[in-house]
């Protein structure tokens, strides 16, 4: 049985002025006195809930959460439709990572992230290798054109029935195109109908993809409509421009992790996010330890994902 750490309360939290009319929420947890981790959730267009705190021993870490702009409780809201989304890039997203690590005072850290998280976690790494102590990465992905092809498109001969009406909700001029673009533009019509069903179809499909995994359940925060509408419009933003990262670039520069010590864990299962994205990074990053689940998919979805990602910080707390 997973052993997990007990719920913690953060000791410090605030909002961080990050510019361009962003603030963005964050908190501390576990020992002030700790070594510092840094915990990126996924969506884009999740937050960073108390079970990410749980992750980590909170007498050896200082545990850093941050809601990403646009989401969870950072401002403005990306749920309301004139929040602009013009300075939401992972350019940005990096930057006011910087601007946290000096507000807090922290030189180094351990980075944690999952699925967006871990294509956040590898642009930040290889852009400030020297603030990055150790890395572990679950539910890896790279957010290249192709991995959005292949959720958006390929998976529709996983799920043709499902796919076929996540397409086909998309204007008949669109449906050979970019789906997260069409998608995208949908949640920016003027008419709040078109917008509510677009964010309910994208959220439906992201149900489906990722449901390989034996006893999955519909992710419940879809039902909530301001955190679908949140959700829907990030994700199809920064996928629509896959990441805002040059294609390719994450695996390219791998070699700029080199002497940071990781951990890689993915699921076989994980068909939204096939294997060999982790795989091929492992084997250009020679200090990262894959861990391949043999009968789990995309995210938290097991107990033996779990293990492997408090086995990995338990490790790197003594670091």
């Amino acid at each position: 049985m997973t052993k997990i750490y007990p719920p913690v309360e953060p000791y410090e939290q605030g909002m961080l002025d990050v510019g361009d009319g962003n603030r963005v929420y964050w908190e501390t947890c576990g020992n002030p006195e700790g070594k510092p981790a840094l915990v990126l959730h996924g969506g884009p267009g999740s937050s960073a809930g108390p079970f990410w705190r749980r992750m980590f021993d909170p007498a050896a870490y200082r545990v850093v959460l941050l809601d990403q702009r646009g989401c969870g409780r950072s401002t403005p809201d990306a749920a309301d439709p004139e929040t602009s989304l013009a300075t939401n890039t992972t350019a940005h997203l990096i930057a006011d990572i910087v601007l946290l690590r000096e507000h807090l005072a922290i030189e180094q850290w351990t980075v944690l992230g999952a699925s967006w998280g871990a294509t956040l976690g590898l642009a930040y790494a290889q852009r400030h290798p020297d603030r990055v102590s150790e890395i572990v990465l679950f539910s890896v992905t790279n957010t290249s054109r192709r991995e959005v092809e292949w959720v958006t498109r390929d998976m529709g001969r996983v799920f043709p029935e499902e796919w076929t009406r996540f397409r086909d909700a998309a204007p008949e001029p669109e449906r050979d195109g970019n789906l997260a673009e069409a998608y995208a533009r949908m949640l920016a019509h003027p008419d709040p109908a078109v917008r509510e069903r677009a964010a309910r179809e994208w959220c439906r499909w992201e149900d489906v993809h990722v449901s390989t995994d034996p006893g999955r359940r519909p992710d419940a925060r879809y039902q909530d409509p301001r955190f679908r509408m949140r959700f829907a419009r990030l994700v199809t933003h920064y996928w629509g421009h896959a990441g805002f990262l040059e294609d390719g670039a994450l695996l390219r520069d791998a070699g700029k992790l080199a002497g940071i010590p990781g951990v890689l864990v993915h699921g076989r299962m994980d068909i939204s996010g096939p294997a060999d994205i982790a795989w091929n990074l492992a084997q250009v990053w020679s200090d990262a330890e894959l861990v391949l689940i043999s009968d789990e998919g995309h995210g938290m979805s097991g107990e033996a994902t779990l293990d492997a990602v408090l086995a990995a910080t338990d490790r790197f707390r003594r670091g």
